[in-house]
């Protein structure tokens, strides 16, 4: 006849697992309306083994004081924070803009209609006209005007040349 194994150290811990254990079921009975209560059976009859404090899953508890979880009180008081830096960063932004609107018109530049005669030049005219200002700057205003592509021009072309009298 063979032996069944026995593990060293650990023959208790075998014997619990390996043992039968003990179910007990508790009989509900149907919600009596008349007791205003339902009664609980551990299986047998008497009285005094009935159990009131078992509740039917119809039956709610009383509520609990509220608690917040971590998450919870951050976003309770980060949210709010957050916001409230948000509007005064857009509120100083707004209130420190440079764009202001100006109190009067920029001044018109005076111009004087030229009609280009063979070789001259835009450089040419920009020393005629405003001896006085750097001639790059003449220039570049000319072309600007004038919606020119570059600085080229031809002979007998219309030219808005800006006059001496327009800078102050």
């Amino acid at each position: 006849m063979a032996e069944a194994p026995v593990l060293q150290g650990s023959t208790a811990l075998w014997a619990q697992a390996t043992a039968p254990r003990e179910v007990r079921l508790r009989l509900v009975t149907a919600f009596d309306q008349s007791s205003g209560g339902h009664s609980v059976h551990t299986g047998s009859d008497s009285p005094a083994e009935a159990s009131p404090s078992y509740r039917t899953s119809t039956q709610r508890s009383a509520p609990g004081p509220l608690t917040l979880t971590r998450r919870g009180r951050l976003l309770l008081v980060g949210l709010p924070i957050a916001l409230g830096v948000a509007v005064l960063i857009l509120l100083g932004a707004f209130l420190t803009s440079q764009a202001q609107a100006g109190e009067s018109a920029p001044a018109s530049t005076a111009t004087v209609e030229v009609n280009l005669a063979a070789g001259e030049t835009l450089w040419d005219l920009a020393v005629q006209y405003a001896p006085h200002r750097d001639p790059r700057a003449v220039v570049a205003e000319m072309v600007e005007l004038n919606d020119l592509r570059s600085s080229v021009v031809r002979a007998g072309q219309s030219i808005s040349v800006p006059s001496e009298s327009s800078q102050g």
